[in-house]
């Protein structure tokens, strides 16, 4: 049995590919505890990032989710909990 789960490696290219990174900004380096505002992240940015972790791994991620998980470990936490394991 095999279990999918939105990783930070795999957060880092989601941001990526829908923000962009702001100047200034390390995403590779310790961003699991700084907030999705300090990152330069703004609604539309996480808005897009949203759609794609919905699309890639299956989730429901509603408005209030993004609200109450403002950093990268809490909406990882958020997102995996909502995984389920599969088997293979």
């Amino acid at each position: 049995m095999s279990v999918t789960q939105l990783t930070l490696d795999d957060l880092r290219s989601i941001l990526r590919v829908s923000g962009g990174v702001q100047e200034g900004v390390d995403l590779d380096g310790d961003i699991i505890d700084v907030t999705f505002e300090e990152l330069g992240y703004d609604s539309l940015a996480l808005l897009e990032a949203s759609t794609n972790i919905e699309r890639t791994f299956g989730v429901n991620l509603d408005d209030p989710t993004f609200r109450d998980a403002a950093t990268p470990k809490a909406l990882m936490e958020v997102v995996n909990s909502q995984l389920v394991p599969q088997d293979h």
